[in-house]
């Protein structure tokens, strides 16, 4: 209930149309949550207080009521943005390089260790014999 008040009290502070269906206007907050700031940075525009965040929510209440689905209002803003828009980018052939780099590199680091880690194996297999006692004569 809290919450509810505090969203309501921040919509009418930040000058944010609400939609008129409430399906509608869970959409709105959830693509909200999705779409960066492009002033704040790493801020979602349903935390910005900007107003250019403020705008970017009256485009999304709007692209909603135009009848555009979820992806087309992403598409949308980061056809005008840019991918950095989206707190979750696209996967694209200029995203993949970043999302391989960590198991590349994974692999490089086991690709590496692994003459390392035999040698260690091998020569703790091979252990100092035990003195023999005749040799002390």
């Amino acid at each position: 209930m809290i919450r509810a008040l505090a969203s309501l009290a921040f919509l009418a502070a930040t000058g944010a149309p609400a939609a008129l269906d409430p399906q509608a206007e869970a959409r709105a907050q959830a693509l909200d949550g999705e779409i960066r700031c492009v002033v704040c940075e790493n801020e979602p525009i349903s935390q910005s207080t900007a107003s250019i965040a403020a705008d970017m929510r009256a485009l999304v209440r709007e692209r909603i009521a135009a009848g555009d689905t979820d992806a087309q209002i992403r598409a949308f803003f980061a056809d005008r943005y840019g991918d950095f828009v989206l707190l979750r980018p696209r996967a694209s052939s200029l995203t993949w390089p970043l999302w391989a780099a960590p198991l590349l590199l994974l692999l490089l680091g086991g690709l590496a260790a692994a003459p390392l880690l035999r040698r260690r194996a091998s020569g703790a297999g091979e252990a100092d014999p035990a003195p023999d006692p005749e040799d002390d004569r």
